[in-house]
Formats: structure tokens, C-alpha cells, sequence
């Protein structure tokens, strides 16, 4: 009996690791790009038709920016972290076919497609490791990821943005059914999920605009106008991420209430869902506390608050109306509040440690370049039994690198030795490195990018006595 206790609750932790991971992954196609957005939200707040500064010309870059810029820019860092900037090029590259292949914005498809074509990418490359002649490395790569972006972008064209696309639409259809069955508090269920796919002026605008007209020309306002548009639930996740999140998460959070709360783009708070689902749960618990607050305190708008805002809120509150419009608000505020903080503060444990160490390191590199009383490390010398992988590197990871890296790994397969030796940018240089091998001048920038490494500097990447005296050394086992 305890053995299957035991058992289960082994399953249990593997699936609690699975999913952190795999929420950390999503977080780190979105938190590098969080500046992105917060731009995109301020050129939304200030100059659309009914933002606090009109302005048509202007105005005119909100709609690129969604469309192209921010799913692009995600497209890129997923495949970025899978292969490198070979993956993030791809990425970006099949991320344009599930743009172009849908009439919404396309950061789910770009979350699927920047890392899956990175991955497939990688796999082809692993597949031609040590198998091109010295010289034509760069052409290989080049039309390599030339050819699989080119079929990558037509499978996301044909596949991945309809199908996004289509799911959309049926949260969309889903929630005006639950209007029409008055079932308005659970239409937050499909409210907030459709949101976060960047539904919210579809599903405002297209499905319960025209219903809350028709109810507000009738009895004067209309609690409809306030399903998708309460700024509460997305309030109460970033003031849980103001305390009780890590990071770039945490310090950006400020700003996004400032944005969201008060310049009324929604949008903004989206990524940080998306970085963490589960906080989903915590949206769709305000919003439908909110909305039954709304129902039971008779609330009601008289006109769609665009942007969101909840000074776009008070101007739209019927005379006699405030209390219950502002109660619906801060219900679900402090309801999304109370269940994000639970979700943040429980999923600290395992690899969240990681964020910590990471950030620690960081800083302690940054201190490197700059002096800051740390001593520069000695190189470690490795023994054959160390060295599983030896990577060129230079700025562009692609020429002086490929043809060095070609040469010693002939020197290696000749002398029978069985060792990774592959070619990288130096700001990609990979965890794993056992030996790094860079000109002169760029061995203190891979020192820091890889400080456990073994570092050997050369004049020439063509032609290096160096090679000879590694395969002799890593020979002796």
C-alpha cells in the first residue's frame, strides 16, 4: 500500500515539474518582449479615437504592432531559446504564416510556432553535424534555414492560424449563448480565456456591444457593457504579481497596472497569463464575481467604456449608479487578487529556485565586466574524461567558427575520439561546453558567457597549433 503511495506521489511531482517547466518556457517567450507591449499599450491609450490624446496618424501603428510586431517578436524568442539565433530566425519566419493565415492577432500561434520550428530546425542540423565539407558551412546553414522556414511558413499559413483561429470562434459563440440563456455570470468562463487570445474586441464589440445596445435603448443601461470590459480581474493579477511575483514579472507589474487600471488596454496584462495558464482561474474568478455582483447590485452602463478604463467607467455609470458599478470592480479585483496570490505564492518551490540562482549569476557576470571586486577566475584545464563538448565561438557563430570547428572535429574522428565539437555565436554559447575555443580578442567575452569552461585562445581559426596539441591531450585516457 505505501509503495503505491509512494508511486502516486512520485507521479504527482513529476507532473508538478512537467508543468512548471513548462510554464517557465511560455514566461520566457514573453517576459523579454514585456517592454514591447507596455509601448504598444501606451500608443494605444494615448492616441485611438477614444484614448486621452486623438490622434488618426498616430493611431495608425496599434493595429501593426498587435498584428506583426508582438507575435513576431515572440516567434522569435521561443525559437531563440530552442537553437539559438538560427531558431529564433526560423521562428519568426513560420510565425509570419500563422500571421498571415488569420484575421486575429497571433500570439498563441506564435508561441507554438517559434519553438517547434527552432526544434526542427535543431534536429536537421544534429542530423548534418560533422557530415558538411570545410567551406560550405555557411551556404548549408544558410539555405537549410532558408528551405524548412520556407515549408515551416506554409504549414502555419494553411494549419496554425485557422485552427487558432477556429477555436477562437467558438469561445466567442459559447459565450452568447450563455447571454441568451441568461447565464451572464458564467459567461466569464469563456470571457476571460477569450481574452487572453486577444478576443476581447471581438467578443466586446462583436457579440455583446450589439445585445447591450438594444438592452440599454430600452431600460437605459446595460450590465452587458461591463462583462468583458471590468478592469478588475486583470487588477487583481498584477498587484498579485507586484507581491508576490519574481523578476522582470514583479518589477514591470507597476507599470501595467498604471496602463491597464488607468489607460484602460487590457492587453497589457495578458502576457503575464500567458507566462503562467493557470492564473486563468484567477481571471475567470473575478470576472465572475464581478459580474454577479454587477446582477445583484443592479448595475449597468449606459455605453461601452472604450478603452476599459475606469475613468472610461465613471463616465458611462448612470446618475444613482457608482456604488454598484465600483463594487462589481473591486469584488473582482479582490477576487483575482486572493486566487492569483495563492497560485504565485504555491508554485515558488522547484525550479522557480532556478529564476534566483539565474539572477544571482547574472549579476555576478555583471560585476565581471565591470571590476567590481571579483578576482577573474583562473582557467580550469579538463581532462579527457571532462570533455563531452568543444565549441567554437565567435561574433557571429557562422564563418571563422564553422571552419574551425570543421577542421579540429576531422582531427577528432581521425584520432578516434568521441567528442561534440560544434560552432556558436558567442552570446550563445551553450551551459554545456566543456572547452571553448575563440580568437584572442574574444576570450574574456566567453570567459563570461561560459565562466566553468576550459578557454583556449588562437590567432587563426584556419590553421592552429593549438588543434594538434588538444588531440593529443584529450588522446591520453
Amino acid at each position: 500500500m505505501s509503495q503505491l503511495r509512494n508511486q502516486h506521489t512520485t507521479s504527482e511531482s513529476k507532473a508538478r515539474v512537467a508543468v512548471q517547466r513548462f510554464g517557465r518556457f511560455l514566461s520566457g517567450m514573453v517576459m523579454p518582449n514585456i517592454g514591447a507591449f507596455i509601448a504598444w499599450g501606451f500608443i494605444t491609450a494615448m492616441f485611438i479615437p477614444t484614448g486621452w490624446i486623438p490622434n488618426e496618424s498616430l493611431a495608425s501603428l496599434v493595429r501593426p504592432m498587435m498584428t506583426y510586431l508582438l507575435p513576431l517578436l515572440i516567434g522569435y524568442t521561443g525559437g531563440h531559446m530552442i537553437h539559438g539565433t538560427r531558431g529564433g530566425v526560423i521562428g519568426a519566419v513560420a510565425t509570419m504564416g500563422a500571421i498571415v493565415g488569420a484575421e486575429i492577432p497571433m500570439l498563441l500561434g506564435a508561441m507554438i510556432m517559434g519553438p517547434l520550428s527552432a526544434w526542427i530546425l535543431k534536429k536537421f542540423d544534429q542530423a548534418i553535424d560533422g557530415k558538411v565539407r570545410a567551406g560550405f558551412e555557411m551556404l548549408v546553414n544558410n539555405f537549410s534555414s532558408g528551405i524548412i522556414g520556407f515549408l515551416l511558413a506554409l504549414a502555419s499559413f494553411k494549419g496554425v492560424g485557422p485552427v487558432v483561429q477556429t477555436v477562437s470562434r467558438a469561445l466567442a459563440d459559447g459565450v452568447e449563448f450563455l447571454i441568451n440563456n441568461n447565464l451572464i455570470p458564467l459567461a466569464n468562463i469563456l470571457i476571460e480565456p477569450g481574452k487572453v487570445l486577444f478576443l476581447n474586441n471581438a467578443i466586446n464589440h462583436g457579440v455583446l456591444g450589439p445585445i447591450a445596445l438594444d438592452q440599454a435603448a430600452k431600460t437605459g443601461q446595460s450590465l452587458i457593457f461591463m462583462l468583458e470590459s471590468n478592469p478588475g480581474p486583470g487588477l487583481g493579477i498584477l498587484l498579485a504579481y507586484w507581491l508576490f511575483g519574481r523578476g522582470m514579472a514583479k518589477q514591470s507589474s507597476p507599470g501595467a497596472i498604471i496602463i491597464h487600471f488607468l489607460g484602460g488596454i487590457h492587453e497589457i496584462y495578458f502576457p503575464y497569463i500567458l507566462m503562467k495558464p493557470v492564473l486563468i482561474l484567477a481571471a475567470i474568478g473575478g470576472g465572475i464575481a464581478g459580474t454577479f455582483t454587477f446582477s445583484l447590485l443592479g448595475a449597468g452602463l449606459v455605453a461601452t467604456p472604450s478603452p476599459g478604463s475606469i475613468f472610461a467607467y465613471l463616465a458611462m455609470t448612470p446618475k444613482g449608479g457608482l456604488i454598484p458599478v465600483l463594487s462589481g470592480v473591486f469584488v473582482a479585483a479582490i477576487v483575482s487578487f486572493l486566487i492569483a496570490s495563492v497560485l504565485l505564492k504555491t508554485s515558488r518551490s522547484g525550479q522557480e529556485d532556478d529564476l534566483e540562482s539565474a539572477t544571482a549569476k547574472m549579476k555576478e557576470m555583471k560585476a565581471k565586466s565591470k571590476g567590481e571586486d571579483v578576482a577573474p577566475a583562473a582557467n580550469t584545464v579538463k581532462s579527457a574524461e571532462e570533455v563531452n563538448k568543444i565549441v567554437f565561438a565567435c561574433d557571429a557563430g557562422m564563418g571563422s567558427s564553422a571552419m574551425g570547428a570543421s577542421i579540429l572535429r576531422r582531427k577528432m574522428n581521425k584520432a578516434n575520439i568521441k567528442v561534440t565539437v560544434t560552432n556558436t555565436a558567442i552570446n550563445d554559447i551553450p551551459a554545456d561546453a566543456d572547452i571553448v575555443i575563440t580568437h584572442n580578442s574574444l576570450t574574456d567575452r566567453a570567459k563570461l558567457k561560459a565562466p566553468n569552461a576550459e578557454h583556449i585562445s588562437i590567432d587563426d581559426f584556419l590553421k592552429s597549433a593549438e588543434y594538434d596539441e588538444l588531440v593529443q591531450r584529450l588522446s591520453k585516457s
